[in-house]
């Protein structure tokens, strides 16, 4: 049966992490977690006071704190063996969406065996892989709700994908404190991609009605608390209001999927070293103006979301521009991300990629027909 919307990861917001992981660990009667986070975490208030309510509570616990962005399949690999060596059974995952994405590769691999690059290709996920509490410190990815993993392959510098509904986290813990210190441009870059997620969704060929709703109100909650986080990084309810959106914005990705701009994103972004948050951004504009030639009502109304207005007798072409000119001002002067020009890409080197982008594997969810010149003319406008 193809149901249109399915949610099975238990959420919790909270101020007190290190009670909430204490009390989530005795309600799954789990002894012994890995804690998979990114190594400056490690002495922070937050993450201290975690352990130590850990310690008194009786649980042991194992760290692995060598994840790094876009993490490779080496990597995952490695943190399953550590899991299995340091026999733990269940994974507490603290970080951005890299660190939750391994630690997604290593709770499949500690539970089906083999290797993370294995489930991209090979072998079909037919099992509930429990024991993964996903703790995010940014609000982008939607890691923490997202059924879906990506792994670098330092080979073929090139990022592959583990989509399986078997793979999402049990327990997912939302705690504001944790945003808090984001530095400015993580702040725009991780909120750009949240939105990109719902933008994309809403347009795609696998959105529903359910879907789209939840869509509009996580670009909503994006254009209304993404400016406050940013300008303000001590504002709670924006970081709160931001994690909230990220975490919807995952779970759209599940039921609606994206398309051409995070093909865009994972293509360019893994052979150009740019970030990913970043790169949807930069891709969204052209994404938008391509889309409106199919989608034009869904286009009008994130440019309304955006707060843009339409003439009367307005074009579908026009929708399209209108709104990635209104995306643009919200990108670049609303919040400040970092310039396209400023990275000193070729527009040749984005161009060489266009046959990779064309196949990238979410391209298919695209509502028109990806042809060579359509594909170029989205180069033309990345940035």
């Amino acid at each position: 049966m193809n149901y249109k919307l399915e949610q099975h990861v238990k959420v919790l917001v909270t101020d007190k992490l290190d009670q909430t992981a204490v009390d989530v660990l005795n309600d799954k009667n789990y002894q012994k977690p890995l804690i998979v986070i990114d190594s400056f975490l490690l002495t922070t208030e937050a993450i201290k006071n975690l352990f130590v309510a850990l310690k008194s509570n009786n649980k042991d616990y194992a760290i692995f704190d060598k994840v790094i962005p876009n993490p490779p399949i080496e990597l995952i690999d490695a943190g399953a063996k550590f899991f299995l060596d340091n026999h733990c059974d269940s994974i507490i995952a603290i970080g951005g969406g890299s660190v939750i994405d391994a630690a997604r590769g290593i709770n499949i691999v500690r539970h089906l065996g083999g290797s993370i690059v294995d489930y991209a290709y090979d072998k079909e996920i037919t099992n509930f892989c429990h024991g993964l509490i996903a703790v995010p410190t940014t609000s982008g990815t939607g890691s923490e709700l997202s059924n879906a993993l990506i792994v670098t392959d330092i080979v073929n510098n090139e990022k592959i994908a583990v989509l399986s509904n078997e793979t999402v986290s049990e327990v997912a813990i939302l705690n504001p404190e944790l945003a808090l210190s984001l530095p400015k441009q993580l702040t725009i870059s991780t909120g750009l991609d949240a939105f990109s997620h719902a933008a994309e969704a809403y347009t795609s060929n696998l959105s529903t009605p359910v879907v789209d709703a939840i869509c509009e109100k996580i670009m909503f909650l994006i254009y209304n608390y993404l400016p406050k986080a940013t300008h303000d990084g001590q504002n709670r309810e924006a970081r709160e209001r931001m994690m909230v959106a990220a975490a919807l914005g995952g779970w759209v990705l599940n039921n609606g999927g994206t398309h051409i701009g995070h093909s865009q994103a994972h293509i360019i972004g893994a052979k150009l070293g740019i970030p990913h948050g970043q790169a949807c951004a930069y891709a969204l504009p052209g994404t938008l103006i391509a889309t409106a030639s199919v989608k034009s009502k869904k286009v009008k109304e994130i440019g309304y979301i955006l707060g843009a207005s339409f003439p009367e007798n307005v074009t579908d072409e026009q929708i399209g521009e209108i709104t990635a000119e209104k995306y643009k001002d919200f990108r670049d002067n609303v919040l400040g991300l970092v310039a396209f020009d400023t990275l000193n890409i070729q527009r040749e080197e984005l161009l060489a990629l266009s046959d990779e982008v064309k196949n990238e594997r979410f391209a298919g969810n695209s509502p028109f027909k990806l042809t060579d010149e359509l594909i170029k003319e989205l180069m033309q406008h990345f940035g």
